[in-house]
C-alpha cells in the first residue's frame, strides 16, 4: 500500500546527504551502463558477422563432386564422376526430411572471357541453370518481372532473371530491360526479372552480376544432358542439414559405386554447422557481457550495502524510538529494503538511460557514415531491459539486508541511550 509518509522518509533519508548518495548510486549506474553496452556490442557484431551469410536459408549444404580416394569393386581410384537428376530424385525419395534438393549448374564468371552481349555491350557474368525453389534457398528481392517457375523448367523456356549489377553493365539508365533479349553463349535468352540479392558487404557488387535461367533450358543450351554439376540441400524445419548429410553422402556412394569410407570423393560445405558455431561464440559473448557487467554491478551494491549500513548507525535513536513506539520488526526491515532498493533503481534505470542514449548515437553515426565490415545496428532488446531491472530489483534487496538485519537487531532501550 502507498505510503506518503514513507516515502518522503526515503526521500529525506537518501537526499540528507546528497553527495555520498550519489557516489554510492555512480557504482550501480557504472555496472548496468556497462552490461548494457557490452550486450548491444556484442549484437551488433553478431548482427555484422551473421550478415556475411547473405540471407542464405542457413540448414543448408552444398555438395559437389571431387576425384575418387579409395578402389572399389574393381574400380580404380583417382577416377572422376558426375551428379545427374537421378541422384537428386534418388535423395528426394529417400530422405523426406529434406525440404529443397536443388540441382544446379554453371557457366562463365567473373574475370573470364566475356560470355554474355546485349548489343554493342557485353560482360563476363556467372550464368546458372537452377530449379524455381532456389530463391528459398538464398533469397533475393525481385526488383522488376519475375523469378522463374516451373512452367518455364517443364517448356525448357530460354528466360533469364539478372542482377541489378548486369543491367548496369547492358542496359542504358531507364532502359526498359523486361522482354528484351540477351546472348549467354551464343544462345538468346528472353529476359524476365531482375533482381537485388542480399549478401554480405564484401561480396554484394559481385552477387548482382548473377544470371539465373531455368536448369533444363539451360542443359538444353548448352549440352549438359542429363548431368548436375553441384546440389544445394536444405532440411526442414526441426531437422539439421548436419545430421542428415551422411545419408545424403551414403545414397550418393551407393549409385556411383564409391567406397562407403571414401569421404573424400565428395566435396561439401554445411552452412549449418558454420552457423551453429557463429551463434555458439555469440552465446558465449553474452554470457561473458553478462558476467562482467554484473561483477562491475556487484562492487555497486557493495557500496550500497555499505552506505545503508552507516544510514542504519546514523539513525540507529531513530529506530530505537520507533520500536518503543510499537513499530514491528518488519516495518523497520521494510524501511531499509525500501530506501536500498530505491537507490538501487534509480541509479540503475539512470545507467540504462545512458547506455541506451550511447547506442541511439553509436546508430545515428553508423547510419550517417555508412555500413561497417562486421558491425551493424547494436540494440537491446526488451527482453534485455526487462532482465537488467530484475537484476535491480534483486540486487537493491540483496544490498539492503544485512543493514536491514542489523537494524532490527537494535534494543528500544540501548538506542535512547545512544548519543
Amino acid at each position: 500500500m502507498f505510503s506518503k509518509d514513507r516515502w518522503d522518509e526515503i526521500i529525506e533519508a537518501l537526499s540528507r546527504n546528497w553527495f555520498r548518495t550519489a557516489l554510492t548510486a555512480f557504482g550501480v549506474l557504472w555496472g548496468i551502463f556497462i552490461l548494457v553496452v557490452l550486450l548491444a556490442a556484442g549484437k551488433g557484431l553478431e548482427n555484422g558477422v551473421k550478415k556475411d551469410f547473405g540471407g542464405i536459408a542457413t540448414n543448408t549444404m552444398f555438395m559437389w563432386t571431387q576425384g575418387i580416394s579409395k578402389p572399389y569393386k574393381g574400380l580404380p581410384k583417382g577416377r572422376r564422376f558426375n551428379y545427374d537428376l537421378d541422384d537428386v530424385a534418388a535423395i528426394k525419395q529417400n530422405i523426406p526430411e529434406l525440404r529443397f534438393v536443388s540441382p544446379r549448374n554453371q557457366l562463365g564468371g567473373f574475370g573470364g572471357a566475356n560470355n554474355v552481349v546485349r548489343g554493342l555491350n557485353s560482360g563476363a557474368f556467372n550464368v546458372y541453370g537452377d530449379y524455381p525453389e532456389f530463391i528459398e534457398q538464398q533469397p533475393m528481392n525481385i526488383t522488376s518481372g519475375r523469378f522463374m517457375n516451373y512452367g518455364d523448367i517443364q517448356e525448357k523456356r530460354k528466360v533469364a532473371i539478372i542482377g541489378e549489377g548486369v543491367r548496369n553493365a547492358l542496359y542504358e539508365n531507364g532502359e526498359e530491360a523486361i522482354g528484351t533479349y540477351i546472348k549467354i553463349n551464343g544462345v538468346n535468352f528472353m529476359l524476365v526479372g531482375t533482381y537485388a540479392k542480399v549478401a554480405s558487404e564484401g561480396d554484394s557488387e559481385e552477387n548482382q552480376k548473377e544470371i539465373y535461367v531455368p536448369f533444363t533450358a539451360f542443359s538444353q543450351a548448352f549440352n549438359m544432358g542429363n548431368r548436375v554439376g553441384w546440389m544445394a540441400v536444405t532440411a526442414k524445419d526441426g531437422y539439421s542439414i548436419t545430421a542428415l548429410k551422411s545419408e545424403v553422402f551414403d545414397i550418393i556412394k551407393t549409385r556411383h559405386t564409391i567406397h562407403p569410407e571414401d569421404d573424400r570423393a565428395i566435396g561439401n560445405f554445411d552452412l549449418y554447422e558454420q552457423y551453429q558455431k557463429v551463434d555458439g561464440l555469440f552465446i558465449a559473448l553474452k554470457v561473458v557481457a553478462y558476467f562482467v557487467g554484473i561483477l562491475v554491478l556487484l562492487s555497486g551494491i557493495i557500496g550500497i550495502s555499505n552506505i545503508m549500513l552507516i544510514v542504519v548507525k546514523e539513525r540507529t535513536k531513530e529506530i530505537g524510538i520507533r520500536r518503543a513506539l510499537g513499530a514491528s520488526p518488519w516495518s523497520i526491515r521494510g524501511q531499509i529494503l525500501m530506501e536500498s532498493v530505491f537507490l538501487t533503481i534509480i541509479s540503475g534505470m539512470v545507467g540504462i538511460s545512458l547506455g541506451a542514449a550511447l547506442i541511439y548515437v553509436l546508430n545515428a553515426i553508423l547510419d550517417a557514415n555508412g555500413p561497417v565490415e562486421m558491425f551493424a545496428n547494436p540494440s537491446v532488446d526488451l527482453g534485455t531491459v526487462i532482465t537488467a531491472l530484475f537484476i535491480l530489483i534483486f540486487s537493491g534487496l540483496l544490498a539492503g539486508f544485512i543493514p536491514a538485519q542489523n537494524a532490527i537487531k537494535v534494543k528500544p532501550i540501548d538506542a535512547l541511550r545512544t548519543e
